[in-house]
């Protein structure tokens, strides 16, 4: 090839230089179809990745609807019972059974004497798994508002101390049942976790559900809930239950 200068009439001859594409039509064809399969693959692969997750979705979210379908159900059967049990199991128990043993208790001993029957009774019958609810009838029938509130609150604040304490002692062999029944046991590991401020909420909801608290009271000190936390709840949670006690 010969390039021509501006200010000569000749010019300078240099070889001309030629860029050639080595390979085949072939190989260059297959190579094509190579790279269109894998972006196809690809392509369905993402396809079925979005397919999948809103499977999964729409799964979660039926069973979610159905976990609150069955909690609803069993909050319906809980309520029937309760008020089959307020209406005509209750009244029947507490005329033919505890009002008995309730009068014999204020006949038979004095007012210091029935306060410390209502302290002890309240303090040791969690401990070992019987309900302290007669002795809060009795505080509530034999003394004053503020005074029966004040007793039932101190003996409860032993009642819920003795089993953390007892669990503290055994808490290898607590912390071992706890994992070996992973699926009941996540309900109260729940209280456990956070900070102080939702450690003290968990409890108090434990306390006001129907789960069973004297159970918990031992388990408590296993799920590393602080006792700070753990005996304002229990309190807080058990002022509507004295509250009734008391005032009715």
């Amino acid at each position: 090839m010969t390039f021509y200068n501006d200010n000569d009439e000749g010019g300078d001859e240099v070889p001309e230089l030629k860029l050639r594409v080595e390979g085949d039509d072939d190989d260059v064809n297959a190579k094509r179809q190579t790279l269109r399969q894998r972006l196809l693959e690809e392509s369905e692969s993402e396809e079925n990745d979005s397919w999948l997750k809103d499977l999964g979705f729409s799964f979660l979210l039926r069973r979610s609807i159905w976990e609150w379908i069955k909690l609803g159900i069993l909050l319906i059967i809980v309520g029937l019972l309760a008020a089959v049990f307020l209406k005509w199991v209750g009244p029947f128990f507490m005329d033919k059974e505890l009002m008995p043993l309730v009068n014999w208790e204020m006949a038979t001993f004095s007012a210091p004497m029935l306060a410390v029957v209502v302290f002890t009774s309240v303090a040791l019958f969690p401990t070992i798994l019987l309900p302290s609810s007669p002795s809060m009838w009795l505080a509530g029938m034999a003394f004053s508002y503020g005074f029966g509130f004040l007793l039932i609150i101190s003996a409860a604040a032993v009642g819920v101390s003795i089993p953390f304490i007892i669990g503290s002692l055994f808490l290898h062999r607590i912390q071992g049942w706890l994992e070996k029944y992973p699926k009941k046991a996540a309900f109260l590991r729940a209280a456990g976790e956070g900070n102080r401020f939702h450690q003290f909420k968990a409890v108090t909801l434990i306390r006001l559900s129907p789960f069973p608290y004297m159970i918990y009271n031992y388990c408590a000190v296993a799920t590393h809930v602080e006792y700070g936390p753990y005996i304002l709840g229990s309190l807080i949670g058990m002022v509507p239950e004295i509250f009734v006690s008391i005032y009715t």
